[in-house]
């Protein structure tokens, strides 16, 4: 029984090092450091919604709730409006306007706001480099994810690019309506990569 036992903890320590040794050599594999989960951000968004409930704003709309915790990290929110007129701006075609998709790269590759740049937290090391340098020449950064309430995914690209990037914040700009809002209001997308020239139009 006592030799199973030992022979039991011998296979599970050598599974174990193999999964850290193949996560060390993955591409994709996960930072041991990091916080995926952004505890920290969650613990101040609570505190944040705690705080507006207390003062009162239990009465306000989703969308000034949003607006409330965004502006508690520093960030703008903008609606479905504004981000049309942000689309159709001529500062868009030269990279001086720039749209990025915080969702994962399936999500992505699946339909996204044309020219979008992708950016994924989860896996920021990938994107930084390239998505950095671009949103430090563009004069404005839309954020979005697939929108809603809490518009997580987005909150922390922008706080990443803000933090890690240098992105100025007054630059920022989060979509609370998001991807899903930009399906639905019938604005065009694109699929596949970024400007892969795939576009498919809703209002047809």
């Amino acid at each position: 029984m006592r030799k199973i036992l030992l022979e039991g903890l011998l296979v599970a320590a050598i599974g174990v090092t193999l999964a850290f040794v193949a996560n060390a050599l993955s591409p994709r594999g996960l930072k041991l450091n990091r916080d995926y989960f952004h505890l920290s951000l969650q613990a101040q968004s609570v505190a944040t919604n705690l705080s507006l409930k207390a003062a009162g704003a239990g009465t306000n709309s989703p969308a000034e709730l949003l607006a409330a915790r965004l502006k508690a990290f520093g960030l703008q929110l903008v609606d479905s409006n504004r981000v049309a007129q942000l689309f159709n701006d001529p500062r868009r075609q030269a990279d001086l306007l720039i749209f990025i998709d915080a969702r994962d790269e399936d999500d992505y590759q699946q339909g996204h706001i044309p020219a979008a740049f992708e950016f994924y937290d989860a896996y920021r090391d990938k994107y930084l480099a390239t998505v950095g340098e671009a949103c430090r020449l563009a004069q404005q950064i839309v954020v979005y994810c697939h929108g809603g309430d809490e518009c997580d995914d987005s909150l922390h690209a922008a706080l990443t690019l803000r933090d890690l990037a240098g992105v100025r914040k007054e630059d920022l700009f989060v979509y609370g309506g998001g991807f899903t809002e930009w399906c639905t209001n019938g604005l065009p997308v694109e699929v596949g990569g970024r400007k892969s020239g795939q576009l498919l139009d809703h209002k047809k």
